[in-house]
């Protein structure tokens, strides 16, 4: 039996299997004739005719499938894991040795478990080999491609001098945008969503080609995780991401795609005017057991099961539509808090987004204030959340810092982010009419924020006499449930009347 292998597009093994040809039940005729083309035309029409047969033999040869122990995928040709680990050694070998850069991509569909599922082996194959096909089609001759199981493929890009977030967010897009194109299956049309992460070459944690590989893959399932149509560069934080588990966990998805995960929205006054400055949008559960659940009890829920998108989705979505609303009816909120995680920051798509759905909802992106954690500007040095934060401001957003002053967030943060407020975290605003060094704490925050010419805000405030203390201080806005605590949207409509209404009756001095 002779077989021969040899390298296809993409990185595919290709292997062929000739068979037994001098046994070949075809050449069983052309014996005789041989024998006889000898002795009446010599030894030249013998060679003749075995040729002719030998080529017959040839032609119609069986062909075994693309692969087996010898490392492909039976079903789409492509390098199997070890493989791939293989070829990815040898680029990362070739970048070191020539200075250039390299990198993997790991691409696969966000429900991959439910296609296997629905559809049949043969056409659950032909899907996988469509994918394939779109790889090769959209990668280079001198890249790789490998399969890693499911539906999950590996690209391993060959060096080139300039190997960058940018480009790679650019790829990612381009090949994700390929896969997703609809499939034709056996006559079914699919059009399956796919997750994509990757990893560069200078940030795997292990420098091998399973490392860069185990890399990319853990980029890929934290976007997933996040989908559909997520995109994830590896980082720190997903390499050591643990999804903790809340007893709220397991029924938090259903929570959100019920509505029964909600948007509430709570005033922030201006110390100068007394009028409505904005309102911060909050999530609230109402649950059917415990009650209405805060945002204390809800994200961690959300986080284990990796929902921040959704949540941001949601946020966004009933955030605007209250704008919208409040506009509509000549009401007076100019502004729009949301709370907004490295999760989401994470995604290279966020500012796209978010650009869509201002535009969707006819809001002025300078009426949306983005409220960055600690967690967010802890990673301020990740490109990707970098590149969405510039690009968020661009647009017009304003990006508002809170916790300052708790340890979370280092003064060095304002300057960095280029945030617009800052927030005077509720820890000392707490008794801050009756305690001095309480007093002294928020004026030397007051006064370094007028210093750099940013505005502040003190949340947490539980009291008039904390309310009026932060005016004499300098505050510029103030919110707490002194001046209202969260409240459904239908309900802002009555309260907003009424502080307008109190505003209007309220004596003024003279000439202020």
């Amino acid at each position: 039996m002779v077989r021969f292998w040899h390298m296809g597009r993409g990185g595919a093994l290709r292997r062929t299997r000739i068979g037994p040809v001098f046994g070949r039940k075809e050449l069983l005729p052309f014996l005789p004739a041989m024998l006889l083309a000898g002795v009446w035309f010599g030894i030249d029409a013998m060679l003749v005719i075995g040729v002719t047969a030998l080529a017959v033999a040839w032609l119609t040869r069986p062909l075994a499938p693309a692969a087996d122990s010898a490392g492909g995928d039976g079903v789409t040709g492509l390098p199997l894991r070890r493989e791939s680990e293989l070829l990815m050694d040898d680029l990362l070998r070739e970048a070191e040795r020539t200075g250039r850069h390299t990198a993997c991509l790991v691409i696969g569909c966000d429900e991959s478990e439910r296609l296997e599922r629905q559809l049949l082996p043969d056409e659950f194959e032909t899907l996988l080999q469509l994918l394939a096909d779109r790889l090769r089609g959209a990668v280079r001759e001198s890249d790789r491609i490998g399969r890693l199981g499911g539906t999950r493929f590996a690209v391993m890009l060959h060096p080139t001098q300039r190997q960058d977030l940018e480009s790679l967010i650019q790829l990612a897009a381009r090949l994700q945008t390929g896969c997703e194109e609809p499939y034709s299956v056996k006559g079914r049309s699919l059009a399956p969503s796919v997750h994509v992460g990757f990893c560069l070459m200078r940030r795997a944690p292990v420098p091998t080609g399973a490392g860069l590989i185990a890399a990319a893959e853990g980029a890929a399932e934290e976007a997933r995780r996040n989908g559909p149509s997520a995109i994830r560069a590896f980082s720190s934080e997903v390499q050591h991401s643990q999804r903790s588990h809340s007893a709220l966990a397991a029924e938090v998805f259903e929570a959100l795609e019920a509505a029964q995960i909600v948007c509430h929205f709570r005033p922030q006054l201006s110390t100068d005017t007394g009028e409505v400055s904005g309102m911060e949008a909050v999530p609230r559960w109402l649950h059917r057991e415990r009650g209405i659940l805060t945002e204390a009890e809800i994200l961690p829920a959300i986080d284990s099961e990796g929902l921040r998108e959704r949540l941001a989705e949601l946020m966004f979505y009933q955030g605007f539509g209250a704008l919208r609303s409040w506009q509509r009816v000549g009401l007076p909120v100019s502004t729009l808090s949301i709370g907004i995680s490295p999760e989401v920051l994470s995604n290279p798509k966020m500012a796209t987004r978010l650009k869509w759905e201002l535009e969707r909802f006819d809001i002025e992106p300078e009426r949306l204030r983005l409220v960055l954690s600690g967690g967010a500007v802890s990673r301020f040095d990740d490109e990707v959340i970098r590149r969405n934060l510039v690009h968020c401001t661009a647009l017009g957003c304003q990006l508002e810092l809170a916790g300052l002053g708790t340890g979370e967030v280092p003064v060095s943060a304002i300057r960095s982010t280029g945030a617009q407020r800052v927030r005077i975290h509720a820890s000392f605003v707490r008794n801050v009419d009756t305690d001095p060094d309480q007093q002294r704490l928020v004026a030397a925050i007051i006064t370094m924020a007028e210093q750099i010419g940013i505005e502040t805000l003190a949340e947490g405030v539980s009291s008039i006499g904390e309310h009026a203390m932060l005016s004499q201080l300098g505050a510029n806005h103030v919110q707490g449930d002194a001046i209202a605590p969260p409240m459904r949207l239908e309900e802002t409509f009555d309260w907003l009347e009424r502080h307008t209404e109190k505003l209007a009756a309220t004596p003024r001095i003279q000439g202020s």
